[in-house]
């Protein structure tokens, strides 16, 4: 139990670290960001539900209003703008993540790949698009447009996602929950 506790809480900490690299915002006010990547590395990490629980938490802690995501914003504000759709999607990017992680049993590498491209880009869009679409007050295809630009740093944050959890597999691979 303190185990998982602890895991959980690093990785809470691990997005909210991701979120100090610089953002880069796109049409629309949608930041491109490598928090992203640490969605996808609680699922493929943690697994999908302690991955999960590790993003609800690193939200709460937004909601509260850390200023936690990218550009130091935090508090309830942030959940009436373009990213809403996003981060909704958070924590069921990372289940997902995870969820492929633990039962698609092939090399770690290609599941954790899977599982990040999966999660955290087809599912994080499924949330972000109509998102953006509401609170922007776009078409979903004018949104789906806005989103386009993302996608190739989102694949290039799924190859690192995989080959991080493929190095912990090799290094520790009692740390490697989604696989325990």
């Amino acid at each position: 139990m303190e185990k998982n506790l602890t895991h959980i809480a690093l990785f809470a900490a691990l997005i909210a670290v991701l979120g100090l690299v610089p953002k880069i915002d796109l049409i629309g006010g949608v930041p491109i960001t490598a928090q992203s990547m640490g969605i996808m590395l609680c699922g493929t990490v943690l697994g999908a539900k302690r991955g999960a629980l590790a993003v609800l938490l690193f939200l709460a802690l937004v909601a509260i209003g850390l200023p936690l995501l990218s550009g130091g914003r935090g508090g309830l504000g942030v959940f009436a703008g373009p990213s809403v759709g996003y981060l909704i999607g958070f924590p069921i990017a990372a289940f997902v993540a995870g969820l492929i992680v633990e039962r698609w049993t092939t090399a770690i590498g290609v599941s954790a790949f899977a599982g990040a491209v999966v999660g955290g880009i087809v599912v994080l869009y499924a949330f972000g698009i109509p998102g953006m679409a509401f609170v922007m007050q776009k078409s979903m295809p004018e949104a789906a447009a806005m989103a386009l630009p993302f996608l190739p740093g989102d694949l290039i944050k799924s190859v690192l996602a995989a080959l991080i959890t493929q190095g912990i597999a090799r290094m520790r691979p009692e740390a490697l929950l989604s696989r325990a």
